[in-house]
């Protein structure tokens, strides 16, 4: 048995024991679905309420949430503005600016109104604005100069007779603009970058009970039918853009008994057609908790408020049901669950929005009313770390983060399979196949024994003709020598 084996053998037996020194309340999920506590893999870095940003009035409702470069926006909502904030390398925060009204030709135009979403283009520092309350999502440079409005669709698959109000807003590097809008469930509403309305855009499928289905189609009356609720596509609740151009979006409103089987896929990412492709080879869909029971009175599963993407591919969402925070690599496999519900720091009453800056995550709470800021712990650095050498083709290097990883948690199952990843992209297949063995990975396993096995018969081909003709030759000559013996007897 080599070194490498006594080694993994020792962080198995060990595995147990690596649970107890596990600090606060992140987990995982093993194969079998079952909690695995984990060292945290981030921590509070600090917790910052009005008085702590120098407002003269603190935020009433806060629910949009925006950050790039070193800046954060916070779209409060019931006090009719945008705050600007700037996020220091001391990982301090401070008030930029207040942006409650906006300008043309240098004279002030109008004042927001309830605005819940605020998003800021990279490209051209350009602002989106949801501005609920006027009815439109308005478009400012970046000296907040009006320059034109996204309003209701004038267009025939568009339904009217509801007040019209933009609760999301994203953009892509060409200007086009998704909207969410409220009672609107044919998906985002899409626009061109001069305003004109593209259609829908990543419609979501139709869910319903199908004992309802039943009872409405075949036993209920028409007044009974006219009263009972249509079925209709489910609303997303919030949506990123990520660096590629696509979009991340998480819905609230699905059957719970959905989750298990991924049919109701409440985190997804949206291609140019709007199909889902999100990216799912674990043992489980991205769905947050695999278990909800009515402990502390919740009963529900996890409902994402918001998702936001790092640059190395990891979507990080929020769940409202809990406050927790869950984090998926590329892969969909689960990399940290943390938080709960509470007034502590690190708990929430009610996470409604999530972004960061770097690796530090960014929470708003809008119970709270508040900011809570994480960063890694030198746990989390090495998670990342070994995801981001991987792929960019440094797997020597991701084995060696892994192998630290396990050092500190050795129930970490992604640790197993990226060492597993990392020795059968160096052609180690008998070496990857022990590590997906040992996390019942049986998809990468089998894979990785298909290469081995390839790999053996060219190593021993000519021994397998060898022994081949050897089964069928020794036969033959035997009896030959038989057959002449046999002669030379009877001469």
């Amino acid at each position: 048995m080599n070194m490498k084996r006594i080694t993994l053998t020792l962080i198995c037996m060990l595995s147990l024991c690596a649970g107890l020194f596990a600090k606060g309340d992140t987990y995982i999920y093993d194969y079998w679905g079952e909690i695995e506590r984990s060292p945290d893999v981030y921590r509070v870095s600090t917790v910052l309420y009005a008085d702590d940003l120098n407002l003269d009035v603190g935020l009433k409702g806060p629910t949009g949430l925006f950050a790039i470069d070193n800046l954060i926006y916070i779209a409060d909502t019931e006090n009719d503005r945008i705050i600007e904030l700037v996020y220091t390398e001391n990982k301090t925060v401070y008030l930029k600016r207040v942006i409650d009204r906006f300008y043309s030709n240098g004279e002030v135009l109008e004042t927001l109104k309830g605005p819940m979403d605020v998003f800021v283009n990279k490209e051209d520092g350009t602002f989106f604005i949801a501005d609920t309350g006027n009815g439109r999502v308005v478009k400012l440079d970046s000296e907040l100069n009006y320059i034109m409005s996204f309003t209701e669709p004038d267009d025939p698959n568009y339904e009217k007779g509801k007040v019209f109000f933009p609760q999301k807003v994203v953009a892509d590097s060409k200007g086009r603009v998704y909207v969410l809008a409220k009672n609107v469930n044919k998906g985002f509403l899409k626009y061109e970058y001069d305003g004109t309305f593209q259609g829908f855009y990543g419609a979501s499928e139709v869910t319903y009970d199908f004992s309802t289905y039943v009872w409405k189609k075949f036993f209920s009356t028409r007044a009974q039918r006219a009263q009972m609720e249509s079925f209709v596509p489910t609303e997303y609740s919030n949506a990123y853009i990520d660096n590629e151009g696509f979009i991340y979006s998480v819905l609230k409103t699905f059957n719970q008994w959905d989750l298990r089987s991924d049919k109701a896929k409440p985190i997804r990412r949206l291609n140019a057609l709007g199909n889902d492709i999100l990216v799912k080879n674990a043992e489980y869909p991205p769905i947050g908790d695999l278990e909800w029971s009515r402990a502390a009175g919740i009963s529900d599963p996890s409902h994402f408020t918001d998702v936001t993407v790092l640059d190395n591919e990891v979507y990080i969402v929020c769940d409202e049901s809990r406050g927790r925070i869950f984090g998926y690599n590329n892969q969909g496999y689960l990399l940290f669950a943390f938080g709960n519900k509470g007034n502590i720091d690190g708990y929430f009453r009610s996470p409604t929005a999530i972004e960061h800056i770097g690796k530090d995550l960014i929470i708003l709470d809008l119970m709270n009313a508040s900011l809570t800021v994480f960063t890694p712990t030198e746990y989390g650095e090495l998670i990342y770390e070994a995801l981001e050498l991987y792929a960019v083709g440094d797997y020597d290097g991701s084995a060696e983060k892994w192998y630290k990883v396990l050092e500190k948690n050795g129930n970490y199952d992604l640790a197993y399979i990226g060492l597993g990843k990392s020795c059968f992209r160096q052609n180690k297949f008998k070496e990857s196949m022990d590590y997906f063995r040992l996390k019942r990975d049986k998809k990468n396993y089998s894979k990785a024994y298909q290469y081995y096995r390839k790999e053996w018969v060219e190593k021993n081909i000519g021994w397998v003709f060898a022994f081949i003709l050897a089964i069928i030759f020794i036969p033959l000559i035997v009896k030959i020598c038989r057959k002449i013996a046999w002669e030379m007897k009877t001469l």
